[in-house]
């Protein structure tokens, strides 16, 4: 009886600390990274004008809107671009900074593009809670894509000749 009642308790016990051991690695896993830019790049292509965003980390949303004029976050105020027509991808979440505020894109915020055909300008208008904002300038209305490549994440922006 007492070695049936030992063997019990055995059980119970051993039970109780697999499910201690097993619950809290379960829900002490890291918070997602927010994908953070590390890089622009642009390139010209046959019928398209090409920029690519580099990110470090998982994929963000993305919502393209053609804009009559390019508006940093937070401030409201213009941001200078060249071109006719513009075009506003706001990502989420996503940042230019990591957790510590230290900057993980160091290259120019607004730049001109002589290399391209219709993108006249890129700007970084907004980082700011989890969205990174990124504004483009074209001469002219064209068509444009945007979409998410990964290994490494990109984001990638075509606009048409």
């Amino acid at each position: 009886m007492m070695n049936r009642r030992f063997r019990s308790l055995a059980v119970l016990l051993f039970t109780l600390l697999s499910v201690a051991a097993v619950v809290p690695a379960a829900t002490a896993q890291p918070a997602p990274m927010i994908p953070e830019l590390t890089g622009i790049r642009v390139g010209r292509h046959a019928t398209f004008d090409r920029i690519v965003l580099d990110l470090r980390g998982g994929r963000p949303e993305f919502f393209v809107h053609q804009v009559p004029q390019l508006i940093a976050d937070g401030s409201g105020l213009p941001v200078s671009v060249p071109g006719n027509y513009f075009l506003e991808v706001r990502m989420a979440p996503a940042a230019a900074h990591d957790l510590d505020g230290n900057m993980t894109y160091t290259g120019s915020r607004n730049f001109p593009t002589p290399s391209l055909t219709n993108v006249r300008g890129v700007a970084i208008t907004g980082d700011y809670e989890g969205y990174l904002t990124v504004g483009l300038g074209s001469a002219n209305d064209r068509w444009h894509r945007v979409f998410l490549l990964d290994a490494p994440t990109r984001v990638v922006i075509d606009v048409g000749h």
